[in-house]
């Protein structure tokens, strides 16, 4: 026996109310995002979690090259995840081009707890040359350029590198060790533009490394002379917790204009 329509109208009626409902809801979660004011990795809850830490190597592999009149110095960055546990991050879609992201820690014994960051990840295009566009973490890196004062101390930052966005990846097994797996666990960075979230992270004694020649890494160099330190901080900002946040730089001192020496 059918339903009068009647009936059936009613319940339509009904049932879009509750949807309509529902969006002011769902809308009004989103500035409900809170980052935690604190860093588990730093508190007394620290000794119950595999923690990561972020570190980067020192400038290498160093050239110089001429572009439109510009002279630009590039360099090797090696991104290192050295801590108890790896740095993991999940973007979920909030633009066009942009994720949120949220953080995995992982605990010892087992599980896991996800902190909600200040951190991003954008659809970065870095070139046909370089393979096109790539989900990449926003801020990760920054390289700086400061001059060495005549008592050996570093001067205020002059010139920056146009690169801050990055991947997370297992991309080297850089330090072999007890709590570093043998395999790759995190792949290179997605390049589906469509996709509504995203993984990306560096497992223990992993690295993600990028060469001098890839895409932007380098500082404009042009009409410097004298001793300078060529810098790289990994996260500046602070934007993703670690078990340390005072070992995310490196730096080389190199002399300008750039022969292959130091000073």
């Amino acid at each position: 026996m059918k339903a009068p329509r009647s009936v059936l109208a009613s319940i339509l009626v009904l049932g879009a109310a509750v949807l309509l409902a529902a969006v002011p809801a769902i809308a009004s979660a989103a500035p409900g995002w809170k980052v935690p004011s604190e860093n588990p990795c730093q508190g007394p809850e620290a000794k119950h979690l595999l923690c990561p830490d972020l570190r980067i190597g020192t400038p290498s592999e160093m050239y110089v090259s001429s572009y439109d009149g510009k002279t630009l110095l590039h360099a090797t960055s090696d991104v290192q995840s050295r801590g108890r546990g790896p740095m993991e991050v999940r973007g979920q879609r909030d633009g066009p081009k942009s994720m949120k992201v949220t953080q995995r820690i992982y605990k010892v014994g087992g599980g896991h707890i996800t902190l909600r960051t200040h951190a991003s990840l954008q659809f970065t295009d870095v070139g046909e040359y370089f393979g096109g566009s790539y989900w990449k973490v926003h801020q990760l890196a920054r390289f700086e350029l400061r001059r060495v004062l005549p008592e050996g101390s570093l001067g205020p930052v002059l010139r920056t590198s146009p690169k801050l966005n990055y991947c997370l990846r297992d991309l080297d097994r850089t330090r072999p060790g007890a709590r570093s797996p043998d395999h790759r666990v995190y792949p290179g960075c997605n390049q589906d533009r469509t996709i509504p979230r995203d993984r990306l992270g560096t497992s223990v004694g992993w690295s993600d490394i990028y060469p001098a020649d890839y895409n932007k890494q380098y500082i404009d160099v042009s009409g410097l002379h004298g001793c300078f330190a060529f810098g790289m901080t990994v996260d500046p900002k602070h934007l993703l917790f670690e078990s340390n946040e005072d070992d995310n730089s490196s730096h080389r001192r190199v002399r300008l204009p750039f022969d292959g020496g130091g000073c």
